[in-house]
């Protein structure tokens, strides 16, 4: 690959050619687990990665000599990986298999490897191990992953007593399947409603070829995305919406109200055995953004930034409505994405219906597979023989030159008992040397084995999103020790590649190399991205104090003490102070959102990834063109092949060769339409 003369500081080149040379080396392995055939085949992969890791716990403990990164770390990072890999493939099992018995006991898997992970971080002569070693004068790598070790030791109260480690194991051990449980109630309850094929007016034509009427002549729509997100957005029947996203935001209630109140309640009571005033200020501390307060700060901070434009917004979707419905006081939770929609089409010329026939699943698909292979100077091959837990699961190699990179598996139509959002899912840790990474992306659009398969523009731009963390994840994976890979970077980091690789999918030349039309095979008009881009903008503002609702309630939801806790009396006034338009009565949108769990308080990472990804991505506005090799090849080597080597400020003020700015978000945000 031709890299060009970008400038990469001279330690990062050699680390980049070592872990190069490295991945030649490496092998896939074969995750049993994850291709189990049977519940007894689960279980058996699962115990036996599991008493392999506890047989070198034993082993680490026993050494006599004096430690060495050969004889305690090493050992111990194979440790890591058998437990942290029995977990992420049990989780992907639990999310992706067809048959319920399948993920009823990869569920147990992946709770068996929460387990043990609470367990070692509670070992105290394990620990004591580890401290013992001398990494004075290992290379920077092995510091900060030993840095990184021995904060996760502490923080997790491996120096209390006995008594107080027992009880920090079983809190742990209660709010993973607690945990667990919040999740599946939320997957398990798809709902449905029923429609007169009249109350699918403006819904695209090929959405409504695809849902013929029942037997008594109604047609039904499912709570799922392919079914919810384009009736919200194009349904032109108010009581279609309205009723819509009341089931839509009931998802997991009643039992999930009972289920969350017990997550926060055991989370505050491990977080204040700890020593912390609560879960935000523990959660909070190992993230970039240091506090529970500092997170607090930083919403307020996108709220105040976000207030004019959000008025402006409102007032004109207020003033669509009244259109429509002249005595209209206030946007209803159902007109938001509709009355967004609408705008667009009218003021700004673009009805982003017209985007769908240019994006047919495959061709998006491979585009994808163009831009980032021009981008980072790769290539993918399609894996046809390999092992998949579904048959419209497809396998891709990943590969720079003749070297393979890695493996990844796309999950990406929707079917009955699937994770029903979006999301990338780890299976292997990329080592150098050792093996290579694996990942899943899972995903739900449409499916071309019922129709055309035309996507969204939002499609679009998940697909992009998603396949940003996959991509981030196999680049990472010639990092020494399982610590430095890139899952164990800061979590408000995180997103940020995910939301960069977005760029692209709105940028006018990327899309004109794949876009093109199902039928007469016409690349989409260079017009029609322009107008989307101008529209892009619309809503933005009211689109940030959403997001800013969610990420005060859900740091609401861990910051204090739970006891009496009403979470919905919580959404509704946290809904009150920033989101702008009012609650919908009678529903528990906590009881479906997900991030309540496995994000717990830190929802905010979203929007703080957001803002330096805008920041990262002014480098490429700079250049002719977004696509441009030398950027994209430093970016490449500085932000994603770097995992989580260093700390993530470290990294984004390597890449920027500045201290991180406000600025280019702050006036994304302000953009006009």
């Amino acid at each position: 690959m031709n890299r060009g003369n970008v400038h990469i500081p001279r330690a990062v080149r050699e680390r980049s050619r070592e872990r190069f040379l490295m991945a030649a080396t490496a092998k896939l392995a074969v995750p049993k687990l994850l291709f189990a055939r049977t519940p007894a085949e689960v279980t058996k992969a699962s115990d036996t990665r599991l008493k392999r890791a506890r047989s070198i716990l034993k082993k680490i403990v026993a050494v006599k000599e004096p430690r060495t990164v050969e004889n305690t770390l090493v050992p111990f990072d194979e440790l890591l990986v058998h437990v942290t890999e029995t977990g992420l493939q049990g989780d992907l099992v639990l999310n992706t298999h067809p048959e319920a018995a399948m993920r009823e006991v990869a569920d147990k898997a992946y709770q068996a490897a929460r387990s043990l992970e609470s367990e070692l971080s509670l070992h105290r002569p394990l620990y004591d191990a580890i401290a013992a070693l001398d990494v004075t004068s290992a290379d920077e790598e092995t510091k900060f992953a030993m840095f990184k070790i021995l904060r996760e030791f502490r923080r997790s109260g491996v120096d209390r007593d006995e008594a107080t480690r027992a009880k920090v194991q079983a809190l742990r051990d209660e709010i993973t399947a607690i945990g667990s449980e919040f999740d599946k109630t939320i997957r398990d309850d798809v709902r449905t409603i029923h429609v007169a094929r009249e109350e699918l007016a403006g819904l695209p034509e090929d959405f409504v070829a695809a849902h013929p009427p029942g037997p008594d002549g109604t047609i039904a729509l499912t709570t799922n995305y392919p079914d919810a997100l384009p009736l919200l957005q194009y349904g032109a029947d108010h009581d279609a919406r309205r009723r819509m996203m009341w089931e839509f935001r009931n998802r997991g209630h009643p039992k999930n109200l009972d289920v969350l109140e017990r997550l926060i309640a055991k989370r505050h009571e491990l977080a204040t055995l700890l020593g912390y005033a609560h879960w935000a200020d523990y959660v909070t501390e190992d993230k970039m953004i240091g506090s529970a307060h500092a997170a607090a700060d930083f919403i307020r901070r996108v709220t105040d930034t976000a207030d004019a434009r959000s008025r402006e917004d409102y007032a004109m979707f207020l003033a669509r409505k009244r259109k429509d419905v002249p005595e209209a006081k206030d946007l209803d939770p159902w007109d938001r994405g509709y009355y967004e929609e609408v705008v667009r089409t009218e003021q700004y010329a673009f009805d982003s219906r017209d985007l769908r026939p240019y994006f047919p699943f495959a061709r998006v698909r491979d585009g994808l597979f163009e831009t980032t292979g021009r981008l980072f100077g790769v290539r993918y091959r399609r894996v046809k023989e390999a092992p998949v837990w579904h048959p419209s699961v497809e396998v891709f190699d990943l590969y720079d030159g003749r070297t393979r990179l890695g493996r990844f598996f796309l999950d990406l139509h929707p079917r009955e008992g699937k994770f029903t959002h979006a999301a990338a899912f780890p299976i292997t840790v990329g080592l150098a040397g050792r093996q290579l990474p694996q990942a899943a992306l899972v995903c739900n659009f449409p499916d071309p084995a019922t129709g055309p398969a035309l996507m969204t523009a939002d499609d679009v731009i998940t697909f992009f999103h998603e396949f940003g963390h996959l991509i981030h994840f196999i680049l990472a994976g010639r990092v020494h020790w399982s610590k430095n890979a890139p899952g164990e970077v800061e979590w408000d980091f995180v997103e940020a590649p995910s939301q960069m690789l977005e760029e692209w999918a709105r940028d006018p030349a990327t899309l004109q190399t794949f876009a093109r039309h199902h039928e007469t095979g016409e690349p989409i008009p260079a017009a029609l991205v322009d107008r989307m881009k101008r529209a892009d903008a619309v809503g933005r503002g009211l689109d940030a104090r959403r997001q800013m609702f969610l990420a005060a309630f859900s740091l609401g939801c861990y910051d204090r003490d739970p006891a009496g806790i009403d979470t919905t009396a919580l959404a509704k006034e946290t809904n009150a102070k920033y989101d702008l338009v009012p609650w919908f009565e009678g529903t528990h949108l906590q009881c479906g959102f997900g991030h309540l769990n496995g994000y717990s308080a830190i929802y905010y990472t979203y929007m703080w990834s957001l803002v330096i990804a805008k920041d990262l991505f002014r480098a490429f506005l700079e250049r002719p063109t977004i696509l441009d090799r030398e950027q994209a090849a430093k970016y490449r080597t500085m932000i994603l092949e770097s995992g989580s080597v260093r700390p993530a400020a470290d990294l984004v003020r390597a890449y920027l060769g500045r201290e991180p700015s406000f600025e280019a978000f702050a006036a994304w945000l302000r953009e006009a339409a």
